[in-house]
């Protein structure tokens, strides 16, 4: 299941304003000094941040770097689809991350669109450009929150194996046995794809409990109890934060991870941070 070399990639989400764009230039050449595989940038709910997305692509392709937007399918027809991967095409995008997506807030499912799962976006994206991409899809070691229980999550994610997908990117988490455990229940179901861990930098308490009652990722009860005493003590939750995440880290590659994305949230103190102290290739500038 593990390349040969593990691979070391950014997560970016598109600015919604000129000077965020500016600021996001600036964090993007401090991330690009270390050499990452290539930057990924999101695509907001019902690909509510469409143009603001195809901004930060653009940016990031007039650097010369290697660009892969996330695509999210719910809401959106097969001509709208059709008309982005055509775009991707024409600007030498060679890799996609394949999702699902949420829905706006307020539109119910009779919006949908004509994708409905990620694994039919993926049989779209194949039938329509073959192997023109790599598809990264997402993965959840700790259950997707809408998933029924593990065995139909894991099911759903063999169905976007089998629709095409070459990799897949872990939703964040602070249980390495999680992502092990995984990572073994796919190989016993003979997904042999890449599953590349995600790692969300801990900056900010307040913020991490917020997106992770969203996403379903699990803060562990201990590592919660010590943030939460640290109260509005910035630096000491930051210093924490990352010695908690870096033994994540150094655990999931110890234990034949394939590489790390980093959920670097435009930031690249955190990020780099990590790099530097798990002594990744181009760390020795830092």
């Amino acid at each position: 299941m593990n390349s040969p070399q593990p691979t070391f990639s950014f997560e970016l989400f598109p600015p919604k304003t000129p000077e965020g764009l500016t600021k996001l230039s600036v964090s993007i050449d401090q991330m690009n000094a270390v050499g990452p595989e290539y930057f990924s940038v999101t695509y907001g709910a019902g690909g509510s941040t469409r143009d603001c997305t195809f901004a930060a692509l653009d940016l990031l392709l007039a650097k010369g770097i290697a660009a892969a937007p996330h695509l999210a399918c719910i809401g959106s027809s097969r001509d709208q689809i059709r008309a982005i991967l055509d775009r991707y095409r024409a600007q030498g995008i060679r890799r996609l991350v394949a999702l699902r997506g949420d829905l706006p807030s307020g539109m119910g499912l009779g919006a949908a669109g004509d994708f409905r799962y990620a694994n039919e976006l993926v049989s779209f994206i194949r039938q329509e450009t073959g192997d023109h991409f790599r598809l990264e899809v997402a993965a959840y070691p700790e259950v997707h929150p809408q998933a029924a229980n593990a065995d139909q999550d894991l099911a759903n994610f063999q169905r976007k194996v089998e629709a095409g997908a070459d990799a897949a990117i872990t939703q964040y988490f602070y249980n390495a046995d999680a992502y092990f455990a995984f990572v073994d229940r796919c190989a016993a179901r003979g997904i042999q794809i890449p599953i590349q861990p995600g790692i969300m930098p801990i900056t900010n308490f307040s913020q991490l409990a917020r997106f992770s009652d969203a996403c379903g990722a699990e803060i562990p009860r201990w590592l919660r109890k010590r943030l939460e005493a640290l109260g509005d003590d910035i630096e000491a939750i930051r210093a924490l934060g990352h010695e908690v995440v870096l033994n994540l880290c150094r655990r999931l590659l110890e234990g034949g991870a394939p590489g790390l994305h980093f959920y670097s949230m435009n930031q690249a103190g955190p990020v780099l941070r990590l790099w530097r102290d798990l002594r990744l290739p181009g760390a020795e500038g830092l």
